[in-house]
């Protein structure tokens, strides 16, 4: 007589596309360095995870530092997807392409919610600096050459004044990673008083505003960095329910 385990028969393997495959490793690493921190997180944790062998494993990655640039790269087509829409409108000027950047940055957190709360949270804790900063890096090395463009046009047209577009690139967008600690805070703060969150938020946004359009040369109210207040508000409100609502795959 045949036992169980014969009767069961052998497992039967799942074939997928690499890049499917790929994709999946992916997902797991990135779970894996969210939950328990980069430098907690081995190789082995992550094959035992996705339920694969070393080999293909290594068939896609050599090392747990490419699964890190993978990550960091995936996060970095999301904004790169942002600036391909602004190029294929040729009816925007350089500040419409601007302000519209950041509606669709806007836009998308709005669309995102439950997921950024699981990622952005864990994102802070220590363990996960290296993630951190290789993902703002990715993002960054993405969006400069995209806003250096955007506001070199805008020197074209008149609508900018403005001597080294690269440099101002760069400093604004190190404004917006300047805000990190502030934002913080603010949506700490808000989840007690989503009021006192918001004001917090408005007054360094404001700021930043005023101190973009005296980089591009712009009068006041020039560039909407922040977008309607009531909207950061409703944001805001969402983002503090956001938490019970998270997917499993990312809040476990």
């Amino acid at each position: 007589m045949e036992g169980a385990g014969d009767e069961k028969g052998p497992k039967v393997r799942v074939l997928k596309a690499p890049a499917v495959r790929r994709a999946e490793l992916i997902d797991c690493a990135q779970r894996l360095f969210l939950t328990r921190g980069y430098e907690r997180t081995t190789i082995n944790d992550v094959i035992a995870a996705a339920g694969l062998s070393k080999g293909a494993f290594y068939h896609h990655f050599r090392s747990k530092e490419d699964m890190l640039e993978a990550i960091a790269d995936r996060f970095a087509h999301e904004s790169l997807g942002f600036t391909q829409a602004l190029q294929a409108d040729a009816t925007l000027n350089a500040l419409q392409r601007l302000n519209r950047l950041m509606s669709l940055g806007r836009d998308w957190k709005r669309e995102h919610l439950a997921e950024l709360k699981a990622v952005f949270t864990t994102l802070l804790y220590p363990e996960n600096a290296v993630l951190y900063h290789r993902i703002v890096d990715a993002v960054s090395a993405v969006l400069a050459p995209a806003l250096a463009d955007i506001i070199d046009r805008g020197r074209a047209e008149g609508v900018f004044d403005v001597g080294d577009p690269g440099l101002a690139a760069e400093i604004l967008l190190g404004l917006g990673s300047g805000r990190r600690t502030l934002v913080v805070a603010a949506l700490s703060e808000a989840e007690r008083d989503v009021d006192r969150g918001l004001a917090m938020i408005v007054k360094r946004v404001r700021a930043e505003e005023a101190v973009t359009n005296r980089i591009l040369g712009l009068p006041a109210g020039g560039v909407d960095l922040l977008g309607p207040e009531s909207a950061l508000r409703s944001m805001l409100l969402d983002w503090n329910d956001a938490g019970r609502r998270a997917p499993a795959s990312l809040a476990q």
